[in-house]
């Protein structure tokens, strides 16, 4: 899919839930169906970080708990975080739709700069959203695959790139990640876990480590 595909999609509603866990349910209500999000404010943030899951749907996360761990350490950090559940887990154009609902979301709660997160199918997602919103700062993908990520080509140097990958990966080879490592202008880094399979569990500390050092380090260096 190229970016120039995308069909339109206009929110027409946001509906508050309950609170629980350190996030307030928020459903999106658009033209093209409801988003489901899990919003994670930071007081008055200008900055914030979309977090997308894989094919598997609903809020998954890879690395043992990675989402929902950096959700409230970015809280801290004064950083607001979303996750977004897609409504078409498969379907490449409706899940770009709705990160880029959730980032209009986000616009309306005054946050100036955003960071996105995938792993798996959600990989090419952010990379599409990021190419499409001028905002998007930088860009994590884990474990990623490489179909319908031709945009990353577009990224740089607006947007920086972090890719994540394992050589254990037999759902998706590392040579998904390095495709688009050499696809991507600067700034960009590419780095391989050893041993690492598809869901990234056996390297779940050092994944989190590089994530929210990275997430921190590119938000703040784009202080508004």
């Amino acid at each position: 899919m190229e970016n120039a595909d995308l069909v339109e999609m206009t929110i027409t509603g946001v509906h508050e839930g309950e609170t629980r866990d350190g996030y307030r349910e928020v459903t999106l209500s658009t033209t093209r169906g409801d988003v489901e999000c899990r919003y994670y404010p930071a007081g008055d943030a200008q900055k914030a970080v979309v977090f997308v899951g894989g094919i598997g749907g609903d809020f998954d996360t890879p690395a043992r708990g990675l989402y929902p761990l950096l959700c409230g350490e970015l809280a801290r950090e004064g950083i607001a975080a979303l996750r977004v559940r897609f409504r078409h887990p498969t379907v490449l154009e409706e899940a770009t739709l709705d990160v880029l609902a959730g980032l209009t979301f986000l616009d309306g709660e005054g946050i100036d700069v955003s960071a996105l997160v995938g792993h798996s199918f959600g990989g090419a997602v952010v990379i599409q959203a990021a190419a499409l919103d001028e905002e998007v700062r930088t860009v994590v993908t884990l474990a990623t695959q490489s179909y319908g990520a031709a945009p990353v080509s577009l990224l740089g140097p607006r947007c920086s790139i972090l890719l994540i990958h394992g050589t254990g990966d037999t759902t998706l080879p590392p040579s998904c990640s390095e495709q688009l490592y050499n696809q991507a202008r600067e700034p960009k880094e590419l780095i391989i876990f050893e041993g690492a399979r598809h869901g990234l569990d056996e390297k779940a500390e050092e994944v989190h480590h590089v994530t929210l050092q990275w997430l921190v380090e590119e938000l703040e260096g784009n202080s508004t």
